[in-house]
């Protein structure tokens, strides 16, 4: 028995060695879909752990609440709520800053830090230096990022515009918070830490600048286990609401905590679709190599059997042979998943401000990563294990039945033509093997259809940017005030130096309700001929804002299962608080943060005041732009700018340094799919072909001929793959389109025609590099070896 199972094993090699290459494009393919798959899960799990770890450090807030002020004494009530463990409250002001290297104003969010000790909630972890004296009201200290941003370090001071007062700051620490891992100004749709950063004061220094002595504007919450957040949030709106607040809302709405969670949501879609694709690739690779491999050693099968070796020894030569694929293929993916997650956990760092653990292998992932590929490879190599096993010694030592070459109708059409008789060798042996030729045009097809789906993403978010900032935001720059402002400031900005064309807005926090489902949201007031910021339809034509009633995204309404005609019903957060019945009039195609829209004239009709904005777009003249932004640093009651350039610019620089990264590697990935499909069928055409080709070589066929006949089946079922693989991509990335919507963006299925053009050229590459490597062995074909194997 042991010499049984030691011949066996010695063939396994031998087998192993003549098809390494084909054997390697296989594994490769295994190790694309298990990288994919740790990488994306295991980055996942370092998010969710890190992110976990950060908010027990810190104490992370479960509920969140800002109003207009309140007596310090609220506290106890608010303590009183049933399922309250810890309140505390704060003040929270928006600051605008002069910060010596930048022209335009950058915006700051000033916090307050305990006089005493250490916040209760949403600690800060200092990095560097200390805590804010409550004796030195000039004290701040800020968030790391920002201050690496402007090359700033404890010591440094710099100016703020606080409450219409210039003052200088002087930098005692620098930290990082759960509140602001990821951390937005306002008006911001990435993070951006030249425009935005958080800083800490005393409390009795922020109270003084800010007339809130004795009183708060924002409280935090921690709740009890097992209790009920909607109801504590119910009766903390009651309490709060003579006082100006604007509504309550829970962890999972605090911004920076949503962002983070829309990331982890997004990587493991991504991680759901891709690596099932590739190892459905790799499985059918498996199932077209063995299979050949079965039938080019069935009179060793027979042999086999002859010898006394059962059934299953028979099989498990073969089985063992995927499985060996199979499991080179894991440990090359487990290898090249660590290193890509290694990269994504670093590219990570740079937008989410929190301490990351390192990527480790977490073994659940890694376990279902084994049983996957394991099921791919059985999958593919249990039919071709199935024909060994199923082959009589008599069946298998006697010649297959020859091929049947007939005149048949494409015979026929090709006779009308001059063709060569080396090309019609090549269409008559694509005409006879109709299944083996439709398995390889499938897997190029594949190819071509994987570098589609992952391409077609960057078209999608070249849309967005289109339409988003230059057909719907057009405007340079968006003032905001702190508090509403009667209508008439419009003219003072008009006439600010550099101002070509403005344009009001009133903004109003809102939750939108429709039986039990309920979003937070705002309402945006447009003026009717809008041309800064418009409201645009599916064909990104303007949409005048409807006199009455709501215009309202479609994400939104999906989300609370609205459609045209109904009603909803608008609970206002903020001042009066009235809450009315509103009619959908209007669904609007949104890509980035989808709101809901009316007439201005309707907004303050509801908010029952008379013409008042929040906020005035402003195209500004790039020539005298510093003149504006040194005005505005100065103006008080202005609470932020957000430029749209330094917007875009961000926009582009986040999707540059983390999904077109991604893009990237299923780009490269899906390249060498392409390379191990066209390569296996390459070599399985010259081990099945080797005979005939060494045959007519005898007959006076040059060796140019001879590759000619070869290869040039390859590039006519390359060449028919071609569209088969566009419309399948098309489907591919049709179906994985809606997938990656997520509350924050709504990309558009979008296929340039550069697309399809890459995908095509990338295969075509890959195809003809894998025909100069069978060249080579065409053009070193040992004819004496290859007359002698038996048909």
């Amino acid at each position: 028995m042991v010499i049984r199972i030691d011949s066996l094993n010695r063939k396994l090699f031998r087998d192993l060695w003549r098809i390494k290459g084909q054997a390697l494009a296989i594994s490769a393919v295994v190790a694309c879909g298990i990288a994919l798959m740790i990488s994306s899960f295991g980055t996942v799990t370092v998010l969710e752990e890190s992110m976990n770890a950060f908010y027990d450090r810190t104490r992370f807030a479960d509920v969140f609440a800002s109003l207009k002020r309140a007596p310090d004494s609220l506290k106890e009530d608010i303590e009183r709520i049933p399922g309250v463990s810890v309140a505390e409250t704060r003040i929270i002001a928006a600051v605008n800053l002069d910060l010596p290297n930048m022209a335009e104003p950058a915006t700051g969010q000033l916090l307050s830090l305990p006089e005493r000790g250490t916040p209760l909630l949403n600690d800060v972890v200092m990095l560097s230096g200390r805590y804010p004296s409550a004796q030195r009201p000039n004290e701040v200290a800020v968030t790391d990022a920002f201050a690496n941003a402007h090359k700033l370090s404890v010591g440094d001071s710099f100016k703020a515009i606080i409450n219409g007062n210039k003052r200088s700051l002087e930098i005692v620490g620098l930290g990082m918070t759960a509140e602001y891992i990821y951390a937005l100004g306002p008006g911001s749709l990435m993070p951006d830490d030249r425009q935005f950063g958080v800083m800490w004061m005393g409390r009795q220094a922020l109270a003084a600048a800010f007339d809130l002595d004795g009183a708060f504007n924002n409280v935090t919450i921690s709740l009890q286990l097992g209790a009920s957040e909607e109801e504590v949030i119910r009766r903390l709106d009651t309490l709060l609401e003579p006082y100006g607040g604007v509504g309550a809302y829970a962890r999972e709405d605090q911004l920076s905590n949503f962002f983070l969670n829309n990331e982890i949501t997004q990587l493991r879609t991504s991680g759901a679709i891709f690596p099932p694709v590739f190892l459905l690739v790799a499985a059918f690779l498996l199932n077209v190599v063995v299979s050949r491999i079965v039938a080019t050693e069935r009179e060793q099968i027979g042999l086999l059997k002859a010898f006394g070796y059962n059934d299953l020894e028979v099989g498990w030569i073969y089985l063992k042979l995927v499985l060996i694929l199979v499991v080179a293929g894991l440990a090359m993916g487990m290898a090249l998943g660590s290193w890509m997650g290694g990269g994504m956990i670093t590219m990570y760092t740079t937008y989410y401000k929190f301490p990351l653990l390192d990527l480790g292998i977490d073994p659940g992932v890694l376990t279902s990563a084994a049983i996957v590929s394991l099921i791919a490879g059985l999958v593919g190599g249990l039919g071709a294990v199935r024909q060994a096993v199923k082959l009589s010694p008599a069946v298998a030592m006697a010649p297959p039945v020859p091929t049947s070459y007939k005149t048949g109708a494409l015979s026929r059409f090709f006779s009308q033509f001059t063709i060569s008789q080396p090309t019609r060798m090549i269409f008559r042996h694509v005409t006879r093997f109709p299944v083996r030729a439709s398995l390889t045009t499938i897997g190029v097809a594949f190819s071509v259809a994987l570098m589609i789906m992952s391409l077609f993403f960057l078209d999608s978010v070249e849309r967005v940017i289109d339409v988003y900032f230059f057909q719907a935001e057009r405007q340079t720059l968006t003032v905001s005030f702190v508090e509403p402002r009667p209508a008439t400031v419009e003219q003072e900005i008009q006439h600010l130096p550099g101002v070509i064309q403005t344009q009001p807005t009133r903004s109003v926090a809102v939750r939108l309700r429709n039986q039990h489902l309920s979003d937070r949201k705002s309402i945006i007031g447009i003026v009717p001929g809008a041309d800064l910021n418009r409201l645009l339809d599916s064909d990104q034509k303007t949409i005048e804002p409807p006199p009455g009633g709501l215009a309202l995204s479609k994400h939104i309404a999906q989300d609370l299962d609205l459609k045209l005609g109904d009603m909803v019903t608008v609970e206002v957060l903020q001042e009066r608080r009235p809450v009315e019945e509103i009619k959908i009039v209007r669904l609007v195609e949104e890509y980035l943060g989808f709101q809901a829209y009316m007439h201005i004239d309707a907004v303050n009709r509801l908010m029952r005041e008379g013409p008042t904005v929040t906020g005035i777009h402003v195209m500004v003249d790039s020539h005298h732009a510093d003149d504006l932004y040194a005005t505005l640093k100065d103006t008080p009651g202005v609470a932020g700018i957000a430029q749209q350039t330094a917007t875009l610019a961000s926009f582009r620089e986040t999707m540059d340094n983390t999904m077109n990264v991604m893009i990237g590697f299923y780009v490269a990935l899906a390249s060498l799919i392409a390379f191990g499909v066209a390569y296996n069928a390459a070599r399985i055409a010259l081990s099945e072909r080797s005979r005939a080709l060494a045959s007519l070589r005898v007959l006076g066929f040059t060796r140019e001929e001879v590759t000619y006949i070869l290869l040039g089946e390859l590039g006519i079922l390359t060449l028919v793959s071609l569209p088969v693989g566009c419309v399948l991509g098309y489907s591919m990335a049709l179906a994985m389109s809606p997938m990656l919507a997520t509350d924050l963006y709504n990309f558009p299925f979008v296929i340039e025609n550069s697309t399809y053009g890459w995908s095509v050229v990338v295969v075509c590459i890959s195809a003809a590099f894998c025909g100069l490597i069978t060249r080579r062995r065409v053009f070193g074909l040992d004819l004496v070896t290859a007359l002698k194997t038996r048909e």
